[in-house]
């Protein structure tokens, strides 16, 4: 079901602030900066391997990420899976009782289809899926 560890989500409140921790500090390269309005966010995406860590700044109050930080601090917010048919696995852990965020994929970063499973089906871990690219 799960092909590998996509990206790991990664709070903050300021990303220009991580960025610098990230690159200069760290010595990692931000492959791009990406707004998604619709879930109130601004990204960076840095490269690990076959994996990313996607840091996440909210462009709004409201924003989860907002919502996030304020409750609980900055820090890991998600871990994203890749899967190859995101439909079918939806379908398939609904089968199970898995608690699914959304009951159908949406787009995210990248234009790629993601789906959230509720942290209470994961042991308290926000759970993303990700759709591979053809």
């Amino acid at each position: 079901m799960f092909k590998k560890i996509n990206h790991i989500g990664i709070a903050v409140k300021n990303l220009d602030d991580a960025l610098s921790v990230f690159q200069d500090t760290l010595g990692m390269t931000c492959a791009g900066i990406e707004e998604v309005e619709d879930q109130k966010v601004r990204t960076a995406c840095l490269p690990v391997g076959e994996s990313e860590i996607e840091l996440l700044e909210s462009t709004s109050p409201e924003g989860n990420i907002a919502r996030f930080i304020e409750k609980r601090g900055e820090g890991i917010h998600h871990i994203a899976f890749e899967v190859d048919n995101l439909e079918a696995v939806l379908e398939e852990l609904k089968g199970k009782g898995v608690q699914l965020i959304d009951q159908k994929p949406r787009i995210g970063v990248g234009g790629i289809k993601i789906a959230f499973l509720h942290p209470k089906s994961s042991n308290g871990v926000l759970v993303e899926l990700c759709e591979a690219r053809d």
